[in-house]
Order: C-alpha cells, then sequence, then structure tokens
C-alpha cells in the first residue's frame, strides 16, 4: 500500500516537471521565431518605409511592377512617376521599391567583393 502511494507521488511529480519543461521550450521556440523572423522583417520594413518617405522629385525609382522611371511629383500617399517621353503615371508609394541609384550602387558593390 505504501509503494502505491509514494509511485503515484513519483507520477505526479514526473508529470509536473514534464508541464514544465513543455512550457519553457514554447516559450525558447517564441523567442527563436522572434529573434530570428519576427524583428528581422519589421526592421527591413521600417527601413524601406523610411526610404519612400525621403523619396524625391528627380529620383529613379522602379515599382513593384517593375516599370522604371523618375519621379515627377510626390504626393501625401502617391508618386507622379514619368516613364517616357510625355508618359506620365501614379502610382501608390507602397508600390516603389527601391531607388534605382541605390540598387546599381548595391550591384557593382556585390561585383568587387
Amino acid at each position: 500500500m505504501l509503494d502505491l502511494i509514494l509511485l503515484q507521488a513519483t507520477e505526479g511529480a514526473a508529470k509536473q516537471g514534464n508541464q514544465w519543461t513543455f512550457w519553457i521550450m514554447m516559450i525558447l521556440i517564441f523567442v527563436v521565431f522572434y529573434f530570428f523572423m519576427i524583428r528581422p522583417q519589421t526592421k527591413k520594413q521600417k527601413e524601406l518605409q523610411k526610404q519612400r518617405e525621403s523619396m524625391k522629385k528627380g529620383d529613379k525609382v522602379v515599382t513593384a511592377g517593375g516599370i522604371y522611371g523618375e519621379i515627377k511629383e510626390v504626393q501625401d500617399n502617391a508618386f507622379i512617376i514619368t516613364i517616357a517621353k510625355d508618359v506620365t503615371i501614379k502610382v501608390s508609394k507602397d508600390s516603389v521599391f527601391a531607388d534605382v541609384s541605390d540598387a546599381v550602387a548595391q550591384q557593382q558593390q556585390a561585383e568587387k567583393k
């Protein structure tokens, strides 16, 4: 009888230890996801937003659709872009991804390495 009580007590302690191990592993998984996936993505988005806000008239850009052009006018949430002689389009700021001069500079740096 005493053996049965002791056996049940040790099984209960082992189950409780397994629960702590489970929660510690879940927290560690969340921390890994945060530092390797969530945090770098938010930093990248903030950097891209800052770059879009700093674009001005005359900058050469590429849109999400792959259209190359030059900013003719900056509006609150859009750019007026000249893509050819006497051809302008209005695009959302969110669809402009890169300043062409930055892309060329990055490509030249990559070629040097």
